[in-house]
């Protein structure tokens, strides 16, 4: 099979566009053939070295761990999943990824994928809706009437943030760019900030939840606006703790599971119409060193997609 493998951490030109052998399930696994993949912040990371205590990293490498496609394989011991259905999935970042014409992924981490989109779409979701859905609910606890500001509203993990909290009743509060002001509105968001133009510590005050995607001063800054007793939940290092005590802020910082119940919720808002993944482009496998360079740049408008096959 063809294969985008890494032999050395590196910058975008060890991605390499080669043959690979084509993996074997074992009995709790499934072989996916691939039809497309998306990139992710934690593709490049991993490439660049920067995950070396997170993951047990063997050379070559196959990245990319979002994927949308149909079963070719399955083994012995699965009964819920046959040949020619059509899954999505997040798999396991500790082994061989999704870079890849085929992949194989242990079948607790699958899911039928949703009805309504193309595989393109569907490569889309599973990595960043997780990761959205996750902060909000399961380590932030939004409920219907809350106020929510979420960071990188127009990126990957933001763009189903805003749609999922809009589905839960939250009021909700979007950081972007000027460009992506109208964009993040559109997607169900409230109220939008300029953050390169406005100070959102200054317009905002008794926020129940933060999703933090920058971390940094951006992480210092949300905690003056979070009111006593709320949250803030970030996919980065958490850096302020100390200050969170004199307001009893809840901070947490996680790495999104695969939790295959989680994937059918957001496949049921998906194909009700409630939630629409965001593509801003769909590129080759072969291309995927450009694509890693644009998400690089961090002004991806939702997600890049790879298309497989």
């Amino acid at each position: 099979m063809k294969a985008i493998q890494i032999h050395e951490f590196g910058g975008p030109e060890v991605l390499k566009y080669e043959d690979a052998p084509k993996p074997k399930p074992g009995a709790d696994e499934v072989v996916i053939k691939v039809f497309a993949t998306s990139v992710n912040p934690i593709d490049w990371k991993i490439r660049e070295g920067h995950a070396k205590g997170k993951f047990p990293i063997k050379f070559p490498l196959i990245p990319g761990w979002d994927v949308s496609g149909e079963i070719d394989e399955v083994g012995s011991n699965i009964l819920n999943f046959r040949k020619g259905d059509e899954v999505y999935s997040r798999p396991d970042p500790t082994k061989n990824g999704t870079y890849a014409e085929y992949v194989v992924v242990k079948a607790n981490l699958i899911n039928l994928k949703p009805q309504s989109i193309d595989h393109e779409k569907a490569a889309a979701v599973p990595l960043a809706g997780l990761t959205a859905w996750q902060a909000l609910f399961d380590y932030g606890k939004l409920q219907q009437g809350q106020k929510v500001l979420i960071h990188a509203a127009s990126g990957g993990v933001g763009t189903f943030a805003v749609q999922f909290a809009k589905w839960k009743g939250a009021y909700v509060i979007g950081t972007t760019s000027k460009e992506n002001m109208d964009f993040v509105k559109k997607l169900g968001a409230d109220k939008v900030i300029d953050y390169k133009n406005e100070k959102f510590e200054e317009k905002l005050k008794n926020i129940d939840l933060v999703i933090d995607l920058i971390g940094g001063d951006t992480q210092k800054r949300s905690l003056k606006v979070i009111k006593k007793g709320g949250r803030l939940i970030t996919t980065v290092q958490v850096e302020n703790q100390e200050a969170t005590k004199e307001k009893n802020i809840h901070i947490e910082g996680f790495l999104a599971q695969s939790l295959p119940e989680e994937l059918e919720q957001i496949k049921q808002l998906i194909d009700s119409g409630k939630v629409k993944p965001v593509v801003s482009k769909i590129m080759p496998l072969k291309d995927a060193a450009k694509a890693q360079k644009l998400s690089e740049k961090g002004h991806t408008r939702g997600k890049i997609v790879l298309q497989v096959v």
